[in-house]
């Protein structure tokens, strides 16, 4: 296996003073960890594993709800006092920027979400979470409290041997642009509602 742990630097943001750490998976593709305070073995971790969303972790798109669910997940990690996020680089459910940029324009014409994948050829989710192996061993975790409504989260990191001891829902971002969308992850792609 050549995934491995690379680097790690200090990154102070708006909601504390976070830790960054590189990873590579064996495609040569860069993952990374944000840690925040001791990450203790002997105790559940607070985990939110989070897939590169481009356009609404950094240009604020309202078409999705992954910008606020970044954001709401930092701020959840500060105030536990400890945490990790798991931040994988699989844009677009696993399709690329690009092929998104197509999906939204599928979308525009009246797809949702998972048929604009598969208008393009594509599953609806095609996200693989391998590294999140590699990742959360570095920090000798075993025990997790998962930010997530996507089931499909915790059954992978519960199929890599971690115990998922509790699962935290993360309700945030919804707004008009958007309805669709969410709506589309409960009913196809059985994500938890509120």
């Amino acid at each position: 296996m050549t995934e491995q742990y690379c680097v790690s630097a200090h990154l102070p943001t708006r909601w504390g003073d976070f830790d960054i750490h590189g990873f590579t998976d064996e495609q040569g593709k860069e993952h990374l960890v944000l840690s925040y305070g001791k990450i203790s073995a002997d105790q559940p971790v607070l985990v939110r594993v989070h897939s590169e969303c481009l356009t609404g972790d950094a240009l604020f798109s309202l078409r999705c709800d992954c910008g606020p669910q970044l954001q709401a997940s930092m701020q959840a990690v500060v105030a536990a006092g400890s945490g990790l996020i798991l931040y994988l680089r699989q844009e677009g459910r696993g399709i690329g920027l690009v092929n998104k940029i197509k999906a939204y324009k599928l979308q525009d014409a009246g797809a949702d979400t998972v048929e604009a994948n598969e208008q393009l050829g594509f599953s609806a989710d095609q996200r693989d979470y391998a590294i999140c192996k590699i990742m959360l061993e570095h920090f000798k975790v075993k025990k997790i409290r998962l930010l997530t409504n996507n089931p499909r989260k915790q059954d992978a990191l519960e199929k890599l041997d971690f115990q998922v001891v509790e699962r935290l829902p993360i309700w945030c971002g919804g707004n008009p642009h958007n309805e669709k969308y969410l709506s589309t992850k409960q009913d196809k792609l059985g994500h938890h509602s509120h």
